[in-house]
């Protein structure tokens, strides 16, 4: 009997999805940004303390939180994006390209009194969509491995 393409979408698996979330958020978004500071991409850090309104928490926290509420979007959807062309992968990475990117530029940024897109200048555009799409790929690797399945050949 075939295995269902996707795990059942229970509490304890939208619990291990915000963890797997929050730890690529902590990893893979992080180091991203790093490497985008060494090479003067962004003047933004990565693992920033400073405290974030409106309750202070260390901004890499919040950023973790974030990226835990976004993980279990992703696996919400990630029925649909088995069906991408290209397959899954192709379709989680356009997730996290497309999704937290675009929510970024045209609710985070001006609630935070910025221009969209932190006005789509050149190279800072590269930003969300480089970390976010690293973070979505962290979030899929800690998925599968916390899952235990292992993946197949077509």
């Amino acid at each position: 009997m075939a295995q269902p393409a996707s795990p059942c979408i229970s509490g304890a698996y939208l619990l291990r999805a915000f963890f797997c979330g929050a730890g690529a958020a902590l990893i893979f978004h992080q180091l991203g940004l790093g490497l985008l500071h060494v090479f003067e991409i962004t003047p933004l850090v990565p693992y920033n303390l400073a405290g974030v309104p409106p309750f202070g928490v260390p901004q890499v926290l919040s950023l973790a939180f974030w990226g835990g509420v976004w993980a279990i979007v992703f696996v919400l959807v990630e029925p649909w994006l088995n069906r991408a062309p290209g397959g899954p992968w192709v379709g989680g990475i356009l997730f996290g390209l497309v999704a937290p990117t675009l929510v970024t530029w045209f609710l985070v940024m001006p609630l935070k009194g910025m221009q969209p897109g932190g006005g789509f200048h050149f190279p800072g555009i590269l930003v969300s969509p480089v970390v976010n799409t690293l973070w979505v790929i962290g979030t899929a690797l800690f998925l599968g491995i916390t899952s235990g399945r292992r993946s197949r050949p077509a």
